[in-house]
């Protein structure tokens, strides 16, 4: 197989964050709601906060994203080869151990 494959990846660290909550949950905190009338409803009285539908709201830990090019024959070791460009690049700090793939594009 000729050609090449982009591959998107980041480091994963221990202290990676990913919570989620339901916006009803995150409007029944009181000092979210008194800060969103504040901002919003400025001076006004007897204002009401509701929603209709329960959407999920995720909090997490923003993530760089980082690419390197590799040929259709390793597709295999796409995740070895990441871990190791993130070695070469001196990605993989005292508290982070991994990389996680995030997208595979074919080039050519």
């Amino acid at each position: 197989m000729d050609g090449t494959i982009e591959v998107s990846y980041t480091v994963m660290c221990k202290n990676d964050v990913r919570i989620e909550i339901t916006l009803s949950e995150l409007l029944a905190n009181e000092k979210i709601l008194r800060t969103i009338k504040g901002e919003f409803a400025k001076g006004l009285r007897n204002i009401e906060v509701s929603t209709k539908e329960d959407v999920p709201v995720t909090l997490k830990t923003a993530k760089t994203i980082h690419t390197f090019t590799a040929s259709k024959n390793d597709f295999a070791d796409l995740l070895e080869l990441a871990e190791e460009d993130a070695r070469t690049h001196k990605r993989l700090k005292k508290e982070c151990e991994g990389v996680e793939l995030v997208d595979i594009r074919t080039i050519d």
